[in-house]
């Protein structure tokens, strides 16, 4: 389904008009997160390079970004009983613009994002330690919410965005567990949930020991 598709959609259902009387305002809306998701983005890869610079590797193996479709974000205010409009998508929803980081170490994970919280022109709306405390499921990853300031013709203004920090094994973990988790009329589904912790362990558990034989090649190197 196309974008113009959603937001024909959107039109059709119960939102307010406040939210869709016109599609412009909405998609002007999308493109400030898209610009947010960029000002990010850029700093991410700024770190990454001088970190190769100064370490003769890169933490960061990929970088993913996704804006929220229409469909997702009124059904998200929706559901949490929130007026549906441009200004309850600001005010109530943090997620509208994401961005994934993919590293190569635990360790790297906490250095990247240790960096970023240090730039004084972001501010730290939230953080959650899905690592150290992995969900019920198993589900790790390091959540960031940021506060960046984006400069448009009109002047600056204050976007949030999510980021999530896994390893590469978290990251295959999660994309495979979200998967699963939407496969219905599951026979011996605590079975099966149970096994999905149980990996989400041994994924862990190879994070930290492929971390360990980096520290000690690094030592040799020294």
């Amino acid at each position: 389904m196309s974008a113009e598709d959603e937001i024909n959609k959107i039109l059709n259902t119960e939102s307010p008009k406040e939210l869709m009387a016109q599609a412009k305002p909405f998609r002007r809306l999308m493109t400030q997160y898209t610009c947010a998701i960029m000002e990010v983005e850029t700093k991410i890869r700024v770190l990454n390079e001088e970190f190769k610079t100064d370490y003769q590797r890169n933490p960061i193996e990929t970088i993913k970004s996704r804006i929220k479709t229409p469909v997702a974000i009124v059904e998200k205010l929706k559901r949490r009983n929130q007026e549906v409009s441009l200004e309850s998508i600001e005010e109530n929803l943090t997620d509208v613009a994401g961005v994934r980081v993919i590293c190569s170490f635990p360790e790297d994970i906490y250095k990247v994002a240790e960096l970023i919280e240090g730039q004084d022109d972001i501010r730290i709306v939230l953080k959650k330690d899905y690592i150290q405390n992995p969900k019920p499921n198993g589900y790790r990853s390091l959540h960031l919410i940021l506060e960046v300031p984006v400069f448009f013709a009109e002047g600056k203004k204050l976007m949030k965005v999510e980021v999530q920090f896994r390893t590469i094994a978290m990251d295959f973990w999660a994309s495979l567990e979200h998967k699963l988790a939407y496969k219905h009329d599951i026979k011996n589904q605590e079975e099966i949930s149970k096994e999905l912790r149980n990996c989400a362990d041994i994924t862990n558990s190879v994070d930290y020991r492929m971390q360990e034989i980096r520290n000690k090649i690094d030592e040799n190197q020294k």
